[in-house]
Formats: C-alpha cells, structure tokens, sequence
C-alpha cells in the first residue's frame, strides 16, 4: 500500500470518529446520570403487589432507571419564631405583671404654683417603667384625657384649686394602677393700676 493510501484512510477514519463523536458524548451523559437498576415484582395469596431489590419465588424482573443525584445539603437549623400568643395567654402574662408604684411627682400634693401661664407640667414616678403598649389616662379636675408617657403637659390650668390623678391601662383597656389623687394651687400675680 502506497503512503497516499494510508493518508486517505486515515483521513476517512478520522472523519468518522467526528462523525459519530456526538453520539458518543451523549450516551456518556446518559450512562453518568442514569443507571439501571433491577427489580422485582410478585403478587401475594391476598392480590397484594409487592416490590423489591432482591429476588422473591416466583418474582418478575424488570428493570428500574435510577438517577444519580447528589444528596440534598442538610438544612440549616433556624430560630423559630415566638408563638402566637392568644388572648387569654397575653391576659395571663399580663395577670403576672404588675406595677409597683404609681404616684406623681410634680406637682406635689398641696403644692401652689405661681404664674405657669396656664402651663401644667406632670410627672410621673413609675415602677416598673411604663410598659410598650400600655396608656396612661389622666383625670384633670374630673375630666379624663390619655397622654404619652411618664412625663407631659396639660394646657388650660388657670388659678384655682386642682385635683390631679392618673391611671395606667393595657393594651386590652385593662385597669392595672391607679395613683393617690393629688390636690395642688395655682395663683396669678394681679397687676393693680393706682388711680390718679
């Protein structure tokens, strides 16, 4: 055989290897993600099918295609969230809760105060502190009103005897302390002009 024959062929075996490469490349994938796997399957005295990996008297072999996957990635353990709380289990844990002391600070009981220009500035001592969620109603000579926090101002106070107490609420309008009513003086300074 001449060398320019072995170079033909040689070509032509490589054209064929390319030809048929694809083919190759995809039963590789196939053989890699999939194995077969074998089977048995039989029917009891009571109809009951039954299916296994190993053989049994009287079993049908068949054949299974099983997909190699990699095992899931363990779960990470998260925090659960607290448990809704019902309304009777937020009545008990606020039936545990309790303040200590409620009274108010300023103005003092049987205090006078001079020229606030109808300004009253309250404040409250409070143990344990105000809680989220809980409301203070303030009763100003008789009428109630609901103000923010431990310390505030009430308007319109003008000379005269004042009677002050204060309530704290939860959320639920619950009463869960009331202070002692406290009685205080407001007086104005007059300005009197002399007559010629």
């Amino acid at each position: 055989m001449s060398s320019r024959h072995w170079l033909e062929s040689g070509l032509r075996c490589y054209a064929n290897y390319m030809e048929s490469r694809p083919i190759f490349v995809l039963l590789s994938l196939l053989a890699a993600s999939a194995v077969l796997a074998q089977a048995y399957r039989w029917v009891d005295d009571d109809g009951i099918t039954h299916y296994s990996d190993r053989p049994h008297e009287g079993a049908e072999k068949f054949e299974l295609l099983k997909y190699d996957r990699p095992p899931p990635a363990p779960r990470k353990r998260t925090t659960q969230p607290a448990p809704f709380q019902t309304l009777e289990q937020l009545q008990q844990e606020q039936a545990r809760f309790r303040y200590e002391v409620l009274r108010i600070s300023a103005p003092g009981a049987e205090e006078t105060l001079w020229n606030i220009g109808g300004t009253l500035n309250v404040s409250l001592a409070v143990t344990p502190a105000l809680q989220p969620g809980h409301r203070v109603r303030v009763y100003f000579d008789g009428k109630a009103q609901f103000v923010n926090g431990a310390t505030f101002q009430l308007q319109e106070v003008w000379r005269g005897v004042h009677n002050l107490q204060v309530e704290i609420l939860d959320e639920t309008g619950k009463l869960m302390i009331r202070s002692q009513p406290n009685r205080f003086y407001v007086q104005q300074n007059t300005v009197t002009q002399r007559t010629p």
